[in-house]
């Protein structure tokens, strides 16, 4: 099994990139955290609290043509795609500004435009439209690579061997990142599942190497990432990832998490990647005022795009029928 843990080949550039994504990811999922305790996010939501590293490190080694699908859980991914902010909050906060004009919600984030092909509620079932995306992008020649991410429970979802199986034969240009958390919801992954490794153990099975990520290390998740995509894109076939992380909270806001030992949780905070991140950039010799800088930026942004999204208006009634269709309409289906 081959275990990637970060190096030093990243430029300082490409580090402060990663970092800024990782400050916007944090402050923007506490701020929605805050905004649901206030009764402002209708339904649900959850939260990649402790494991942003993912979704900055493969944004970041990601060309802004390829193509992301992601979870429920999947405001990070959406915002380090290059979603606007405001618009997302927007959503998250039902609001007519939203992405999808306040129709979708915190579990339904889409900007096509900016390559994030939608958050998906039902487990396992974008892997196979993910492979739909990526033989189109094979058929078209547009050189284009789609990441599709899933949790740990999927592992044990038929379309996920399905996919992974066709993505194969089909030599796509895919890659499949498993952000395995330890946790199916409320269950430990390791007590349904007959291997260690819910993803990387199951990849010989599809000729595909197994390959385990440090999935709070930005660095070795930026590192990985661009060689599974850049070889993905030469035609050189999918790529499966396991990337461990850990969430700092329940697996949705309803859930305070209790289940998990406090020992386990302490330790996995200890290696909170952000903290972690900023003090390894430090040690590099990255001055202080520019993470400073960063940081005010990042707050400056959240605070903006909460103010705008809850003054903004709700949908009007009559959106409720629009863009249920592809052609935008109803009519010709009555």
């Amino acid at each position: 099994m081959t275990v990637h843990t970060g190096a030093p080949e990243l430029t300082e550039a490409t580090r402060l990139r990663v970092y800024r994504l990782l400050t916007e990811l944090r402050r923007f999922e506490k701020r929605a955290h805050d905004l649901f305790l206030r009764g402002l996010v209708p339904g649900t939501s959850h939260l990649s609290l402790g494991m942003e590293a993912i979704a900055a490190g493969f944004a970041a080694a990601m060309r802004p043509g390829d193509l992301t699908f992601a979870t429920y859980r999947g405001h990070a991914h959406t915002l380090a795609r290059g979603a606007p902010m405001p618009a997302v909050m927007g959503e998250l906060l039902g609001r007519s500004t939203g992405l999808m004009g306040g129709k979708g919600g915190s579990m339904h984030l889409t900007s096509a435009e900016h390559g994030a092909m939608g958050s998906y509620a039902i487990v396992g079932a974008h892997l196979v439209v993910a492979n739909g995306a990526a033989w189109a992008a094979r058929h078209r020649g547009t050189g284009q690579v789609v990441v599709c991410f899933f949790g740990d429970g999927t592992t044990n979802i038929g379309a996920f061997h399905e996919a992974l199986n066709l993505a194969v034969v089909w030599r796509l240009p895919i890659v499949f990142v498993c952000e395995n958390n330890l946790y199916m919801e409320y269950t430990r992954i390791e007590d349904v599942t007959a291997v260690p490794r819910p993803a990387a153990d199951r990849a010989g099975a599809y000729g595909l190497p197994p390959v385990v990520v440090d999935g709070n290390d930005p660095d070795a998740v930026y590192l990985i990432a661009a060689e599974a995509i850049e070889k993905a894109r030469g035609d050189g076939g999918p790529a499966l990832i396991e990337a461990v992380t850990y969430r700092h909270g329940g697996h949705s806001r309803a859930d305070p998490g209790k289940y998990r030992p406090a020992d386990e949780v302490a330790e996995w905070l200890a290696r909170d990647p952000l903290p972690v991140y900023r003090a390894r950039l430090t040690a590099a010799g990255v001055p202080e005022e520019t993470l400073h800088e960063i940081d005010e930026s990042a707050q400056r942004a959240v605070d903006e795009a909460t103010e705008q999204a809850e003054a903004a208006p709700r949908p009007a009634p009559e959106t409720a029928l629009t863009d249920v269709w592809a052609d935008g309409g109803r009519q010709w289906r009555n």
